[in-house]
């Protein structure tokens, strides 16, 4: 188990980007595991990068029309695509276009199903790891395929179709009801939001220009403006988004004074997890699960959001601080919860 772990750990994380920093530390049997620094860590620094175990982008996503390689979650669209796209406005020219960084000349898709990926290593390492076995090819517009009625279905069913689509003997312990239980919930709990966008990375890409302060304000203008074009036209959802369940990303706990951090500025399914505060040798490192908005509501409301969607009550030292608050949500907090219970993190970080 050991040396299988270990094979696991180097398949995701990058080994030049970790890891003399931090260990995984058994904590109790309520918290379970944490991660914690072995030496000094400075705001602002990458703590590790690492790939998941696995990922999928999600399908209300894709049948959106949001364009991501099957393999690392990559948006696919150029950044004058994705605006075009975003903002409704068809004829939308992009200032700078070679601050894009996505290469469709590079892209390829699967011969038998053409499924997309943004190069041939990602079409290479999914046909390794998993497509040759779930690749559809001329049944992929089949409705009555097992694996196309694995995106409809209930847990029940799920397990019915996923056993036989996918059984494996090998494999048999996640296939009887009660592991496949535990499967889902594994992912349910564990998992963080992916959020890829080629567009934000061009937009950052214009932040790092160095303009004269004219063009800097036509540029920051021009941004501003797209911006509210894309929320009249598309609202709040931006990204590529998806699902991982990352090896070290999962032993962080959450705190609602978080010091760290996960992003994917990459535009793929690398998470960074970068320090928000400098960080002291033996110190927990620990996350949110919750984004900004929720972070700043009444210790009462927070603790119903991670009680619905996680199952535990906080014990962060801001909750400790905040024990004599009356246990009351404000009306304000009352209208958005409903909202807020669906959007926990799993929240995409925007990269």
């Amino acid at each position: 188990m050991a040396a299988l772990l270990d094979d696991m750990f180097f398949f995701c994380v990058d080994p030049g980007k970790v890891c003399s920093c931090i260990e995984v530390r058994f904590i109790d049997d309520i918290k379970g595991k944490g991660l914690f620094a072995k030496r000094s860590i400075k705001k602002g620094d990458t703590i590790f990068i690492e790939r998941p175990l696995v990922s999928a982008q999600f399908l209300w996503n894709t049948l959106y029309k949001y364009k991501a390689c099957e393999y690392c979650l990559r948006s696919l669209e150029t950044a004058e695509e994705n605006a075009r796209r975003l903002s409704g406005i068809p004829g939308l020219s992009l200032p700078h276009p070679e601050l894009c960084r996505v290469r469709p000349e590079l892209h390829q898709g699967c011969p038998q199903c053409q499924v997309m990926y943004c190069s041939s290593e990602c079409r290479q390492a999914a046909a390794d790891q998993y497509h040759r076995v779930l690749c559809l090819g001329p049944s992929q517009e089949d409705p009555d395929h097992p694996i196309n009625k694995l995106k409809d279905g209930q847990l029940a069913m799920l397990h019915s179709l996923f056993t036989t689509a996918l059984y494996d003997d090998h494999l048999s312990r996640w296939f009887v009801p009660e592991g496949f239980r535990s499967l889902f919930a594994l992912v349910g709990t564990n998992g963080q939001g992916i959020g890829t966008s080629s567009l934000s990375q061009w937009v950052h890409a214009c932040d790092a220009l160095e303009l004269a302060a004219q063009q800097r304000e036509q540029l920051d203008s021009f941004i501003d403006q797209l911006y509210k074009d894309i929320d009249k036209e598309t609202g709040d959802f931006l990204n590529c988004e998806g699902s991982g369940l990352f090896l070290l990303q999962s032993s962080c706990n959450h705190s609602c004074i978080p010091n760290a951090e996960a992003s994917f500025p990459d535009n793929n399914f690398l998470l960074h997890l970068t320090a928000l505060s400098d960080i002291n040798p033996g110190e927990e490192i620990c996350i949110s699960y919750l984004d900004c908005c929720q972070r700043d509501r009444s210790r009462h409301s927070r603790h119903k959001i991670l009680r619905s969607n996680y199952l535990f009550v906080c014990s962060c030292p801001k909750c400790i601080c905040e024990m004599d608050e009356l246990d009351v949500t404000s009306e304000e907090e009352e209208e958005e919860e409903g909202e807020a219970e669906g959007e926990t993190e799993d929240e995409m970080t925007d990269v």
